[in-house]
């Protein structure tokens, strides 16, 4: 995701959604009877229209190969869940029926990919082939959550306004741009507000959780059967905490680290971040063919750094009339450090950039930024700036930051800076935010597969075992991939896919610490 706002997400969703059409353009279970009307609703499944605008755009998702459909439907939740007989939010679902017998169905599988902020809606056909083998058994199902897509969206600035905000120094070196980033940050913040203030209070994960289990009973599943990807693993986890006997068959991928505060994550991402690019470096120049935008790793490294310097007070020519900045060029090459896959893509656009062409850059920050090539923007900011801030009791200062810089600094030579400043995302922010970090403790539940990346650059590695130890012994089954990339069972493993397949659909838990590469 892109600065200033603070990088929880799997922005590889996003890019695996908007990348090919830019590149074409250059407490308790809660069955108290306190929401009992809505338990009962039925939900209308139809055709799915194309995707809106705050969902990202584009074509209406085509069938799955073998002919079956995506279908679509809206479920009623409570605005308030404190106030349960309230007003109503209509949140928006998504599902390809089971390919299995009758028999063999186990339920619906839900998926979350994570954000916060990513349309389920949209994200799940991009990745539908990926999870052939599990719609043996299960209905595959994601939603929109709330504030997000077509669920209630937050509305912040406008596209031009949006247009703007992404072309600011995110990382000011004198008292003057300083202000300027504030003062930005706290326009943004209050258009939030002005133009959301209803749904703001109400976007907390706890609230998501409630809807999920809500969602549960409504598709007609006693357990709630889920595979959550990045931030997707922290809403799973305090699902888990509110309905521990609730929790059926669940995988966690990409894994948040649940005890950190967005200081500890975002200087954990530095780390991952940095580590990413110098597994780029040292991959690209060992190609046969030589790296062209560097000589050695070391080099390749010094270059990007002198590059992203140099930008600071000449960017050069992007996606017309816009420039490629420094703060757009980190965050290109930061979206591209998300998957393996997109090295490729970076390798191209650094070698453009060099030659004065930063359209290959600004491409891959704006499929981060959720704007497609017309210029018009997805919620996904909005929706995760709204959440975060929602959920963390943090609230940073240019003071805070600015004590905090040698350590960032410390973890990441390119990207220290970037992410230390996005602390202060929250600046002014209309609501107060919830807790220290999430609550994931689930004594009881049933055992939940938790995967680690070792090479994971959002979501580090350590994070996956401090959830396992979070959800409580007996429940978090840690799995290591020795792998690049955010994430793990879209990446190829034969060893990943098999065990988690082996859970979801035949109940097989691994042995606690099994190792992939």
């Amino acid at each position: 995701m892109s600065h200033p706002f603070r990088l929880r997400a799997t922005a590889l969703t996003v890019c695996a959604v908007l990348l090919p059409a830019l590149l074409a353009g250059c407490g308790g279970d809660g069955e108290n009877g306190e929401h009992e009307d809505l338990t009962r609703q039925e939900l209308r499944w139809k055709d799915c229209p194309a995707p809106s605008a705050a969902q990202g755009g584009g074509p209406a998702p085509s069938p799955l190969p073998g002919g079956t459909p995506w279908q679509c439907a809206t479920m009623k939740a409570p605005l308030d869940w404190d106030e349960p007989g309230g007003d109503t939010i209509d949140l928006a679902l998504i599902r390809a029926r089971s390919s299995g017998e009758a028999g063999e169905r186990l339920g619906s599988l839900i998926f979350n990919f994570g954000g916060p902020g990513a349309s389920g809606v949209a994200s799940l056909p991009a990745f539908g082939e990926d999870y052939a083998a599990l719609r043996t058994r299960y209905d595959l199902v994601s939603f929109d959550p709330r504030g997000v897509g077509r669920s209630a969206p937050v509305i912040c600035e406008g596209d031009r306004q949006l247009d703007v905000y992404f072309q600011q120094d995110a990382t000011p070196d004198d008292s003057a741009e300083r202000t300027g980033l504030l003062d930005d940050t706290r326009r943004f913040n209050a258009a939030c507000e002005e133009n959301s203030e209803r749904v703001l209070p109400h976007v907390r994960t706890t609230d998501a959780a409630r809807d999920l289990d809500l969602m549960r009973r409504v598709l007609g599943d006693d357990e709630l059967h889920y595979f959550g990807v990045s931030y997707g693993t922290e809403l799973g986890g305090v699902y888990a905490h509110l309905f521990p006997e609730k929790v059926g068959r669940a995988v966690f991928d990409a894994v948040v680290d649940p005890t950190q505060d967005p200081e500890q994550g975002s200087l954990g991402q530095a780390r991952g971040f940095q580590l990413a690019f110098d597994n780029y470096a040292a991959h690209c120049v060992s190609r046969a063919g030589g790296c062209p935008v560097g000589d050695s790793a070391q080099d390749v490294k010094d270059r990007v750094a002198g590059f992203l310097e140099d930008l600071d007070a000449d960017p050069v020519p992007g996606l017309f009339p816009r420039e490629l900045t420094q703060t757009a060029a980190t965050n290109g090459i930061v979206q591209a450090l998300y998957s393996q896959d997109l090295w490729e893509f970076l390798t191209d656009g650094l070698r453009e950039a060099y030659d004065g062409d930063g359209t290959l850059l600004m491409v891959l920050s704006d499929s981060s930024n959720g704007r497609d090539r017309n210029g018009e923007y997805s919620n996904l900011v909005a929706a995760n700036v709204s959440i975060n801030c929602a959920d963390d009791k943090s609230r940073y200062d240019a003071e805070d930051v600015e004590r905090r810089l040698p350590a960032f600094r410390a973890a990441s030579e390119l990207f220290g800076d970037y992410l230390a400043w996005g602390l202060v995302g929250c600046t002014d922010w209309a609501v107060p935010g919830a807790a220290d970090h999430p609550e994931v403790s689930a004594p009881g539940a049933a055992p939940i597969l938790v995967i680690g990346n070792t090479g994971d650059p959002a979501t580090p590695y350590e994070g996956a075992r401090r959830m396992a130890r979070a959800l409580g012994e007996g429940v978090g089954v840690e799995l290591t991939y020795r792998g690049q990339g955010h994430g793990a069972y879209t990446g190829g493993n034969r060893c990943v896919r098999d065990t988690v397949d082996g859970y979801l659909l035949d109940g097989k838990v691994p042995a606690d610490g099994t190792v992939c590469s």
